[in-house]
């Protein structure tokens, strides 16, 4: 009976497994399928959330998942390409409840300017839209809106979360040391409210977008920034108000603006083309440049495996990653893409040491998207030049040290403790009692150290001395437009200044074509299921999840504790 339970149960797992091959290799069948771009083709670009830098997981299943948001890389390749492309006449942008960063999107915005210089339209419909989407839309040469909806632009704020009267109340304790006057990123656990040079930084990052907004607005709808800014103060707007203002051009629907864009094109028939059909439709052709991603907290370790770690850079898989576009003999030049807040400090320089080896390899440059703080402004520090967008997020050159202490847990659950001990500081790293003065000014002398080598380091990376270095960092945000103005960037541009500058490294044709190679290079579901770890699905899936309920909620590398070079802050300007 045994015998015949436990062949009836293999029977079970070879179907199921062979049941799951085959789905896969059907899926598969249809997403290798090339999409064919017909004549007289509208590109409509949809956008909603974020816009990341790397694709999410690829399942292979074009019935069951649904077509993923292009990264920064794909709108930039594809709108290159439709410009010069006779079969597209027009792009249709749809943004909806954008995520995404000011840097991003002052990209996404320059592409679609880029693309208009083709003498094709660009035409924005709206729906329910913000701040983020209008200024994407302006960009366009027309700019719809639905008749009974309304223009949510009424100007910009930061909201920062404290925790510690929270974790007063569960009995949890957090000690943070920090080298920096403007490092303050374990405050939102030891305090609760801004420092006066938390609101300082906070208001000149205000500042910056507020002001971007009304320049960059104005330009496109043929206003003064100041009638923008007195415009906003009177938001938000129903449909007829926006458009009796001068804020949009029409109040109409999807059928009404393909109607315009006929007359507009000329065209007979309209076809609309999804943008990721068009992008899977147009494979990149010309030298092949490594765009390296670095995207999210900073990790040591190598926490492989799950769906979501995208969002995670580890030290290791990055470390791997770097050697294999170092070895890649087809490379020609490589773009070091940066969007993080920094993490674990010993992870940076490890991550460093490799860009190093990279950078006297090939032809380098860096490209920092909408963050690159701390650990993320750590391994751009390769000597190589930087760009950054003026609505950038960088700096915070400082370090700090953040360790929980669950004693007062303990206490109210009743749980006791007992730690034998040899050595004078061997209880440092226990959770269960607070650290002793020994133990801190061990842990300072420590962090002291750390931001001394983060400094000489920025300082030999950006030709200063310490001396002019130490001023600017101290743990102080900088916007990319201020960075420049300070030294710690090089210049202010995107992907097409990069691409430009890099091509011109690597001793490459000015009016070649380039293929952006994206390193590490998307992940197929085979990938996650021959590369398993349970414990990283789970916690990188939990985390992103409970971190777009609760924007102010530490990231990962907070949480972990130790020294870190990290954001000061959450940071979210809508």
């Amino acid at each position: 009976m045994a015998k015949f339970l436990l062949g009836v149960l293999v029977g079970v797992v070879v179907a199921v497994l062979a049941s799951v091959v085959l789905v896969l290799a059907i899926g598969r069948l249809f997403s290798s399928k090339q999409p064919v771009i017909s004549p007289n083709a509208v590109i409509v670009l949809g956008l909603t959330g974020d816009v990341p830098e790397t694709s999410p997981v690829d399942l292979g299943l074009p019935f069951i998942q649904p077509q993923g948001a292009p990264t920064v890389r794909d709108i930039w390749t594809s709108l290159r390409q439709a410009a010069g492309d006779n079969r597209v006449k027009a792009v249709l942008l749809q943004p909806r409840g954008l995520s995404a960063g000011w840097g991003k999107l002052q990209e996404i915005r320059r592409d679609l300017l880029d693309f208009r210089k083709s003498g094709k339209p660009v035409y924005a419909l709206l729906q329910s839209p913000g701040s983020k989407e209008y200024y994407l839309a302006t960009a366009a040469d027309r700019v719809y809106l639905s008749p009974d909806d309304s223009l949510n632009v009424k100007g910009f704020s930061v909201q920062e979360q404290y925790f510690k009267n929270t974790l007063d109340k569960v009995g949890i304790g957090i000690q943070v040391d920090h080298v920096g006057r403007y490092k303050d990123a374990g405050d939102l656990f030891t305090r609760t409210g801004m420092t006066s040079e938390t609101r300082e930084v906070l208001n000149q990052v205000l500042d910056q977008i507020f002001g971007d907004f009304c320049s960059t607005v104005g330009q496109g709808r043929h206003k003064t920034p100041d009638e923008v800014k007195a415009l906003v103060d009177l938001g938000p707007f129903t449909a007829q108000q926006a458009r009796t203002s001068g804020l949009v051009d029409e109040l109409g629907y999807e059928d009404q603006v393909f109607t315009e864009l006929k007359k507009k094109t000329g065209a007979g028939k309209l076809n609309k083309v999804p943008f990721r059909n068009y992008f899977r439709a147009t494979p990149s052709r010309g030298d092949r440049i490594a765009m390296l991603v670095g995207e999210g907290d900073i990790l040591r370790g190598e926490p492989d495996g799950g769906f979501n770690n995208q969002s995670v850079i580890s030290s290791g898989v990055f470390a791997k990653t770097i050697r294999q576009v170092r070895e890649d003999t087809t490379v020609k030049g490589v773009i070091l893409r940066v969007d993080s807040p920094g993490g674990d400090a010993v992870a940076s320089d490890e991550i460093l040491h490799e860009l190093k080896l990279l950078s006297s390899a090939k032809p380098l440059v860096i490209s920092m998207s909408d963050v690159a703080t701390s650990g993320g402004y750590f391994i751009s520090m390769t000597g190589d030049p930087i760009f950054s967008y003026p609505n950038t997020i960088t700096g915070s050159i400082g370090v700090l040290y953040v360790r929980p202490n669950f004693r007062g847990v303990y206490d109210k659950l009743g749980v006791q403790t007992e730690t034998l001990t040899r050595g004078r500081l061997a209880n440092l790293d226990s959770l269960s009692s607070p650290i002793s003065d020994a133990g801190l000014q061990k842990l300072h002398e420590s962090i002291e150290t750390t931001y001394r080598s983060f400094v000489t380091k920025v300082a030999a990376a950006r030709r200063k001395t310490y001396n002019q270095i130490d001023p600017l960092a101290q743990g102080r945000v900088w916007m990319g437009s201020q960075a420049r103005d300070n030294g710690l960037v090089d210049q202010i541009g995107g992907l097409t200044e990069v691409v430009s500058f890099i091509r011109k490294k690597a001793h490459l044709s000015e009016k070649g074509d380039t293929n952006l190679v994206m390193f590490p290079p998307r992940r197929t579901l085979l990938d996650v299921l021959t590369n398993p770890s349970t414990d990283t699905m789970v916690e990188s899936t939990v985390w992103n999840r409970m971190r777009t309920a609760i924007p102010g909620l530490p990231g990962p590398s907070m949480v972990k504790g130790g020294v870190l070079s990290v954001l000061p802050y959450s940071l979210t300007v809508q």
